[in-house]
């Protein structure tokens, strides 16, 4: 028996999404997805892959999405839970798609990938569709040559191998995806999901991917890739660790100058043992990590308010807009007006400045 979410919530969610809000759609906004699955896909790892869309699409954020899924090679099926779907084998939707998902090779990317498949990621690349390989489908990206001298990422599980068998490839295990333009990669899992909701913001408008993130109980924006988005999150903080609640009560003041001897101080400690067990929680300097989290919020108030630059400067503790520039370029890639100009809800007016 077929076991359907009550009519209620289903209707709760959709109104979550467009209450208030229309549904926005990017021009230039792929709207042919074609997710490409090798024999013996798991059903599991689909959801990572294109879950964030099918859901978008159901309640109308993707009004005009054509998702489609197809095997990378004849006889390709689906599995998991004792089931087994045979999916179709045309290569002429993966030519002429706009956006093109590659969850994982089978094997943990032990073989080499049936020749037709990455000819026809070659061409649809060329012709100026977007590739992505989530897992250890950035391997089949590779194989096709489209990741020679660029920065990608995979699972941490397999990146040596990734570089053993790639050298040409640049590799950053490090972070949840990488955004190189017209070809993505992620590491594994619910990094995937990542990188969709990364993608759906520029499709569908920075706040209705949150609403969706918010739906599906995920974090509404983890930027994860090299250079162009900022590191991952930070980490779930225990509030009895006095230098965890230094940090918590830094991020209500991030509008003010903190010197890290303040925050040594109020965690009761010594500068040099406070910077240690910073370090210890983070990966990083305090100064660096408050650096970190004002442009976060600039992020934040690029997307969601008119407010000009200089003014979002001094509210993440910048002097001016030439101070927070630098800092937002290295962190995010981009200068804080083209971040504005590209996630900023369609509905905010957007100051010159």
């Amino acid at each position: 028996m077929k076991s359907e979410m009550p009519r209620a919530s289903t209707e709760a969610l959709a109104d979550a999404f467009v209450a208030d809000h229309r549904v926005h759609a990017a021009p230039q906004a792929p709207q042919r997805v074609v997710v490409i699955v090798f024999d013996g896909a798991l059903l599991g790892s689909m959801s990572f892959a294109f879950g964030a869309f099918d859901i978008a699409a159901h309640y109308g954020l993707l009004p005009d999405l054509d998702l489609q899924i197809v095997g990378g090679e004849p006889g390709a099926a689906i599995v998991g839970g004792g089931l087994s779907c045979e999916v179709p084998y045309d290569l002429e939707v993966i030519r002429a798609a706009d956006l093109i998902i590659v969850p994982n090779l089978r094997q943990e990317a032990a073989e080499s990938p049936p020749e037709p498949v990455l000819e026809a990621l070659r061409a649809a690349n060329g012709r100026g569709a977007r590739v992505a390989g989530l897992c250890s489908g950035t391997f089949v990206l590779a194989a096709a040559g489209l990741l020679d001298e660029r920065p990608a990422t995979t699972h941490w599980a397999v990146a040596d191998r990734l570089t053993e068998m790639y050298p040409k490839v640049k590799v950053d295990a490090r972070v949840l995806y990488i955004d190189d333009g017209d070809v993505l990669t992620a590491g594994g899992g619910a990094a995937g999901m990542d990188l969709s909701l990364h993608l759906i913001r520029a499709m569908a408008g920075a706040a209705d991917a949150n609403r969706l993130a918010r739906a599906m109980v995920l974090p509404p924006h983890r930027p994860g890739g090299q250079a162009q988005y900022i590191q991952s999150p930070i980490p779930e903080l225990d509030t009895k660790d006095p230098v965890a609640e230094s940090m918590t009560w830094a991020l209500t003041r991030l509008d003010t100058a903190i010197p890290v001897s303040v925050l040594a101080e109020r965690a009761h400690m010594s500068r040099r043992n406070y910077d240690r067990r910073f370090r210890e929680i983070t990966g990083n300097a305090p100064a660096t990590w408050l650096t970190h989290q004002r442009v976060i919020r600039a992020q934040q108030l690029l997307e969601s308010s008119d407010l000009a630059v200089d003014e979002i400067a001094r509210l993440c503790g910048f002097s001016s807009a030439a101070q927070l520039r630098p800092h937002f370029r290295r962190l995010v890639g981009v200068a804080p007006a083209t971040y504005r100009e590209t996630f900023a809800h369609p509905g905010v007016d957007r100051p010159m400045s």
